[in-house]
Formats: C-alpha cells, structure tokens, sequence
C-alpha cells in the first residue's frame, strides 16, 4: 500500500469532545451541525434570510408525505442549481445497470471468482467501477447491483452523485475518503459507508491501491433489521453508526459533476466546488459503520440458526419475508453448539447470495475463497459446504471453538442476480468452482440406528 497526502479543503464544524471526532453517533437521528457559528438556523427551517448569506434547501430521500419523511435541510454558499449546467452523455462502459441480460450471458450456476486484480491503468472512483450482477430493473427502483472497485488515483475538481441509488461501501484494500456535502468520511477494510441517492461527494485516495465491494442499492434505503425475540441488544447498535459533522468548501475553480440516473451517466460543468454546505439539519445523511461493532448472535445448546441473525442491514422489500437487500456479516465468533453440524448446512434458497471475503478463512469453504473474492449462488442453486469442511465439521470434537481471523459478508436479494460481460470474460472467473462438491461421498446406509 501506499500512502497518499490528501490535504483536507474543507472547513470543518469544530469537532466534539470524545472519542469520535468528526462524527455524530446514531442511525437515521435528526442531527444537527454546523462549520460556521450560527449558520444554523434555530426554531425554524426557512428563514426569510440566513446568517452568513447562506441559500436554504432542502434534500429529501422520501416524498414529502412519507412517515416519517427522510429529509435534511441544507445551509449552502449556492443553491445546487447553480451546480447544474446543460448535461452531455458520457460512458462509464464498465458501470451496468439492471436490468443488463446478456444473451450469451449464463447466469444459472454457481460462480466464484479470484479478486479483480490492480492494473497499470490510473482509475478513479468512476473509471475503477467493474460491475459484477445486476437484478431488477432501475427504472421502477427495486432490485440492486453488485459491483467491485479498483481506485488508484484521486478524483481532483471532479464529483459524483446517483440518482438510481444509495451506495453501502465495502473496503478490502486501501484507505478512501468521501468528501460529500454533508461532510467527510474516512473509510477504512473492517468499515463500510452507506452513500444516499442524490448526494454529491468527491472520492480520494487515502493509501492505494484500493480495492473492495460496493452494493448499490435501486429499492427503499437501509435500514437496521428487527430484532424480534433478540430484543434490544446485540447485532448492529445505532449509536455505532456516525454520521459526519458539517464541512464546506468555497472555492472557485472549474470542475465538472457527474451523474447517475437511469442508469446512464451525464456530466455537467460548473464553475465551483458544490460541496458547499456549511450547515445542515436531518435524518438523511451519509453513515460509516465499524464492521468489528457487530455483536454477532447464535445457538448456545444446538442446532445452526439461519444466516439472517447476522443481518446488519436490510432494504426492505414489498414482500413481506423476503428483502430487495439484505446485508449479513459472518465474522469472528464462538461456536459451541452440540451434537450440531455447524458450518453453514445445504441448501437452495428463494434470495439470491453474493458472497465476498473481506479478509482471512470462510469456514464453509476453507480453499479457494480468499480475499478480494466474491461468490454467486443464484435463487434456488444448491450449494453449501465442500467435502473437506463437510468432514471436518462431522467429526469434531465439539468443544467451544473459536472461529477466528474471519470476515465475510453477503449481498442478499429476492431478485435472480444476472452475470454482467465483465463477470462473465473479464474477472478472473474460477472455472472449477462447481467441482468443489465433486467428491463428496455417498454414506447412505440402510441399516437401523446406523449414523
């Protein structure tokens, strides 16, 4: 890796005591924050002018009648549309949206993939952007896409923002930062960032090359999963969620905005940076989450519990028991159940499963799904256990044990994730995945009481 100086430009509101400088805990609260004393406006929302001669807006994630509204209002140098010129299609050839069938394309299978490996090429959050699957349709906003990143270079006076989706960041290598309107997130492997639909924000180089996941996300946004009978602790806490405190620039050099919408990408040219929110209050913003805060949950007496007790977020679906996403995390934990087969059992599945390995072993499958890697087992495919970790797993002793130096995560979908090109010629695809089930044996026995 290689480290980067990135100089912060942005004028930060001053930082709270504590350990979390920088960043206000909670999920989905009604933050308020602000870079300038008094830039915020107090016991109103739209005041006939504001301090500083800040323009007022507002940025709603919802319809104005939703309940309850997700929105943030916004205290800015200009109002965004003086961020917005005359658009000009450009091609982000390797960024697909759904739906992206492919004719020649087979998406029935079960897939595994090495990492995307670096290359020579200089590539920024957008030209870095490989896409992998693709389920629903963003025109009627459900489904999703997966898609795998390689960054090596900064985006310098260049900013994006997507109209089709919220993004939830997965980082495997290198360090990145979001400078977004609402403030900066420094994301780090361990952590991931939930970006919202129609936020602006310029993507850095902390320490590259950087490469990792990105689910991208068409439906209704992230949310935390209920708990149920767990009650009120564990899994994911909402005050482990931090959002960003406010940041602005005001400079004003030539830059250029590019957009997401439709699934296709148009850029504008402006005359300023348009990350100039000097203040700002609400409940729609950009989060990062520590991954190692995840409090996983299990079975203490028997029996293997189905994976959605490590679900850390979940976009909701209109179906109720199945999700447009789920996010589940499998990482370091305690295993003690007994007389329990305790890797992940076999089985076919209505959801959609996109696995990637953000470092070390899966106890599922113990060769060739290393870091970086992703896998694919689309809707009701069989899969499970190979043979190695099927017979270590039938003949243990069951003593407590530590699954260690793991963590692996999956994009989830009630939707059938279709294979892009790229997936299917580009990637380094693992031709022999399938024979990993190959040599598993027959043990039937008739014989009464036989095990």
């Amino acid at each position: 890796m290689t480290p980067q100086t990135v100089p912060t430009r942005m004028q930060l509101a001053p930082s709270p005591e504590g350990p979390h400088q920088g960043y206000m805990p909670g999920f989905g609260n009604d933050y308020e924050t602000e870079a300038l004393p008094g830039a915020l406006p107090q016991g109103m929302n739209s005041p006939q002018k504001c301090n500083y001669g800040l323009y007022g807006e507002q940025l709603s994630g919802t319809a104005f009648t939703a309940n309850p509204p997700e929105r943030t209002w916004c205290y800015r140098i200009r109002p965004s549309v003086k961020h917005s010129a005359r658009y000009t299609r450009i091609d982000l050839p390797y960024w697909k949206s759904a739906p992206c069938v492919d004719p020649d394309v087979t998406s029935l299978g079960q897939y595994r993939w090495d990492p995307v490996p670096h290359s020579d090429t200089p590539l920024t959050w957008l030209t870095g952007m490989r896409s992998m699957t693709t389920a629903g349709d963003v025109n009627t906003q459900v489904g999703m896409a997966s898609h795998v990143y390689l960054v090596t270079e900064s985006m310098v006076d260049d900013y994006f923002f997507s109209a089709d989706s919220e993004l939830l960041v997965v980082p495997q290598e290198g360090r990145l930062r979001f400078s977004t309107e609402l403030g900066i997130i420094d994301l780090e492997p361990r952590e991931i960032a939930i970006l919202p639909r129609g936020l602006i924000y310029r993507v850095e180089v902390l320490e590259g090359p950087a490469r990792g996941f990105v689910c991208e996300n068409y439906g209704q946004k992230f949310e935390l999963p209920g708990r149920g009978p767990i009650g009120a602790n564990c899994m994911a806490n909402p005050r482990d969620f931090k959002a960003p405190v406010a940041a602005f620039e005001d400079r004003e050099v030539p830059s250029t905005v590019t957009v997401k919408w439709c699934g296709q990408f148009h850029q504008t040219r402006i005359g300023q940076s348009p990350l100039d929110v000097v203040a700002w209050h609400g409940n729609y913003a950009p989060l990062k989450y520590d991954l190692r805060s995840y409090c996983p949950v299990g079975a203490i007496l028997f029996d293997h519990p189905d994976p959605s007790i490590f679900t850390v977020l979940t976009a909701p679906s209109g179906q109720p028991g199945t999700a447009n996403i789920d996010f589940v995390l499998f990482r370091e934990r305690w295993m003690v159940a007994e007389d329990t087969f305790r890797p992940p059992w076999y089985h076919k599945n209505i959801m959609s499963e996109l696995m990637g390995n953000i470092y070390g072993q899966y106890d599922a499958k113990p060769q060739g799904f290393v870091p970086g890697g992703m896998s694919l087992h689309n809707m009701m495919l069989p899969h499970g256990p190979d043979r190695e970790a099927f017979e270590k797993a039938s003949n243990a002793n069951l003593g407590p044990d530590k699954l260690d130096n793991t963590m692996s995560f999956m994009f989830e979908t009630r939707f059938p994730q279709h294979l892009t090109p790229f997936a299917a010629s580009e990637a380094p695809l693992q031709d022999d995945y399938i024979d990993c089930w190959s040599d598993i044996e027959k043990k039937f026995d008739g014989t009464p009481g036989k095990k």
